[in-house]
């Protein structure tokens, strides 16, 4: 037989309507949906600082090995320091190469002679980037040792253990941008042991598509053909020159005018993988900073100038979903730069 239920009984055991049930439903969506904002909104802002993190990472590394590396620049092992350079000696050559060297806007192939680099191809990814040289010889700890002590070390972070033969022996490191397997623009080492001509070429960093160098001369203006050392020379930089206003014809001058050289400004441009900003807005990243050379000059010539491919606002402005960092630092050579 049916219950006999009273009306607040029967109002109790009732369902839910369909108007109801569609409000529910209504108000989940809502919630879920704020929800998944806030959650994409949290992913998207790790992403943002976990980039912008690693390009700061990337640029201290950069600076410290290249701060590393420069002040080994011309180093000379204990048994060679100490002693005069011999004259008209078989096997000795008379003007050896420097202890610094590099190439304006080129690119290398592992082919290449340490002192060699390949023109860039206009709108390439890393058009402008230039190539630096160091060369050194690894230290020993007294003139009768057998092997170096391993405080020297190369372009990829590894000790030398290897002492020069030769007083003109050179372990070399050479830096420059290049690509990964992946196609990514890369600073690259290409490390020479001394008392070798084996190169070997590994990726140092990821995502450098800019590397400029400059060399802050002492006493010698752009282009300088004369091998005769400045009298009132102070031994410090009066001028910074790009590497193809240092190399001339005459290779005797070549050598004088690097050996001139007393401190490199380096300026990199470093980006992130595509995808990393939400902002396409135009933005430009300067690899020695937005300063002039003169009043109606470009911005970023200051030290470059406009006729140094790389450098200017025209060839740094970007509108992808990448980020991008510019670093500019200076290193003073701790070695005489002399033969």
């Amino acid at each position: 037989m049916p219950l006999d239920l009273t009306p607040t009984q029967r109002q109790r055991v009732r369902g839910v309507t369909l108007v109801e049930l569609m409000v529910a439903l209504a108000v989940s969506m809502v919630v879920a949906l704020a929800a998944l904002a806030a959650l994409n909104i949290a992913r998207q802002g790790f992403t943002v600082n976990d980039s912008a993190a690693q390009l700061r990472e990337n640029g201290r590394f950069v600076s410290d090995l290249l701060q590393r590396l420069v002040v080994q620049t011309g180093f000379k092992d204990l048994s060679y320091a100490t002693t005069p350079r011999p004259t008209n000696v078989a096997g000795l050559v008379s003007n050896p190469p420097p202890a610094i060297y590099g190439l304006n806007n080129r690119s290398r192939v592992s082919t290449d002679a340490w002192d060699a680099g390949t023109a860039w191809t206009s709108g390439a990814t890393g058009y402008g980037s230039d190539i630096l040289v160091l060369r050194f010889q690894p230290s020993s700890n007294s003139s009768t040792a057998t092997a170096a002590d391993g405080s020297m070390i190369n372009c990829n972070g590894e000790s030398l253990t290897t002492l020069p033969t030769n007083r003109d022996d050179r372990a070399i490191s050479i830096l420059h941008v290049g690509t990964d397997s992946d196609g990514e623009p890369s600073l690259m080492c290409s490390s020479i042991p001394v008392n070798s001509s084996t190169v070997t070429q590994t990726t140092l960093v990821r995502g450098v598509e800019n590397f400029q160098v400059l060399y802050g001369v002492d006493g010698i203006a752009p282009g300088n053909t004369s091998t005769t050392s400045p009298s009132t020379a102070p031994n410090l930089p009066d001028r910074y020159l790009r590497a193809d206003q240092l190399t001339v014809s005459n290779l005797a001058a070549s050598y004088f005018n690097w050996r001139r050289v007393r401190s490199v400004r380096i300026g990199l441009v470093l980006r992130s993988p595509p995808g990393q900003s939400p902002d396409v807005t135009s933005a430009t990243f300067l690899p020695f900073g937005v300063g002039k050379s003169s009043s109606t000059a470009a911005d970023g010539s200051a030290f470059a100038s406009t006729d140094d491919p790389g450098t200017t606002a025209s060839e740094n402005t970007f509108t992808d979903t990448r980020f991008r960092r510019a670093v500019t630092f200076t290193i003073h050579l701790r070695n005489d730069q002399g033969s």
